[in-house]
């Protein structure tokens, strides 16, 4: 397991620049009707050469058969132990959208849903509205107050919206009220620990009106929450690294993660694919040592069960390869931050393929293509995803000998 506080000590600033590129969900699993996974599938000759050339491993975003989320996978992608850190998708929603969160404030990611006359979910997000159709219903829902606390309510994308709560005592010990199906009732507001019931009963008071304000509304006419937190401060990649660090992400989660570890976030259009992200990091390469790319569809096809679809998404970065490649990054890393297998439709705990390519400094093994059975004999082996950090540092000549 990585060591930050090793590491810190360790770490010492270069001119060598880092590029981590990751294909959200990019790991798999054949289907019906195909013997390869997306991966396997996609032509990528780019993707094949750099595995030609570098070196492969199969990471472990969590432990071995532990099924991990987008933020706690892609915490342990920046090093930190996930396990051990406590931040509800909320917090990320906050800072993602550039919600500055005070000491102490409770945050919850929240969807748009539709209930049927009976309160029973119907659809988990109220049909994907847009934002458009989104934003006056924001509007009325930031309107409500509650007396002993003050709450806002912000847009994020589409039919998700961020709920803030500011006072005093508040604790991000709550449950989550989706219920993660459709056919029963929102789950109620529930207290992890006695010192949270009161922000419950705040949460719980703000719902209900919430639902008042929505009810003759379609198909918007309710709201789920989950991922309930707090900011944990923690200790940030220029602190712990030396590096000055950027990231390149189109959706709201991923630009949270990152300015919680400190990164600046480098503005991206909604619709921009890998070419444009690409050039985004071509724009600003002068000004930064490390640069965070992430690509989204692949584990959007995944979750859609289309393997096909998903193989056209990789091909698609593939091919844009060049634009990075011609920056002559010193390492280059290429991973996901976890499995989604379109068999399985969702996030899985199968081990990720990862790519590490350092023309100067690392140990080619005999693998030819990039792809999950290449990687199972790849000279990475398997890992835990918090040790890619240290191993691109060390790849990138910026850590110094340990001991005399």
């Amino acid at each position: 397991m990585a060591n930050l506080e090793l590491i810190q000590r360790l770490a010492k600033e270069s001119d060598s620049k880092i590029v981590l590129l990751v294909l959200d969900g990019v790991g798999g699993l054949p289907t019906a009707g195909h013997s390869q996974t997306a991966l396997e599938l996609a032509e990528t000759p780019n993707l094949d050469r750099l595995a030609s050339e570098g070196t492969l491993g199969l990471s472990h975003p969590i432990g071995q058969g532990i099924t991990p989320g987008s933020g706690p996978a892609h915490l342990a992608l920046f090093g930190y132990d996930a396990v051990s850190i406590d931040v509800g998708r909320g917090v990320l929603s906050a800072l993602g959208i550039g919600f500055e969160l005070q000491e102490g404030d409770v945050a919850a990611r929240g969807n748009f849903c539709t209930l049927d006359d009976k309160g029973r979910v119907v659809d988990r997000r109220a049909g994907r509205i847009s934002t458009e159709a989104a934003l006056p219903l924001v509007e009325k829902l930031d309107q409500i107050q509650v007396d002993g606390v003050e709450i806002f309510v912000r847009h994020v994308k589409e039919y998700r919206i961020l709920l803030a709560l500011r006072g005093s005592g508040l604790s991000g010990a709550l449950d989550d009220t989706d219920p993660q199906q459709t056919g029963i009732t929102p789950l109620p507001v529930k207290a992890l620990k006695s010192e949270a019931e009161q922000t419950a009963e705040f949460v719980e008071t703000w719902l209900e009106r919430a639902h008042q304000v929505l009810k003759d509304e379609a198909p918007a006419n309710g709201v789920t929450l989950r991922g309930f937190g707090q900011d944990p401060n923690l200790p940030k990649f220029e602190q712990v690294y030396r590096l000055k660090a950027a990231c390149v992400a189109v959706y709201p989660m991923y630009k949270g993660v990152s300015r919680l570890v400190g990164m600046d976030i480098l503005e991206t259009g909604k619709d921009f694919g890998p070419a444009e992200e690409f050039q985004v990091v071509a724009d600003h390469w002068d000004d930064y040592d490390f640069f965070f790319v992430h690509i989204k569809p692949t584990d959007s096809r995944g979750e859609d069960g289309d393997i096909e679809a998903k193989a056209d998404v990789i091909e698609t970065v593939d091919a844009e390869l060049g634009r990075l490649l011609d920056l002559h990054p010193d390492v280059l890393v290429v991973t996901g931050d976890h499995s989604t297998p379109a068999r399985l439709k969702s996030h899985s705990w199968h081990p990720v393929p990862t790519l590490l390519w350092a023309p100067a400094s690392h140990l080619r093994d005999t693998t030819m293509h990039f792809g999950e059975r290449e990687a199972q004999r790849g000279g990475l082996g398997h890992f835990m995803a918090n040790e890619l950090m240290p191993l691109a540092l060390a790849h990138a000549l910026r850590l110094e000998k340990f001991g005399a």
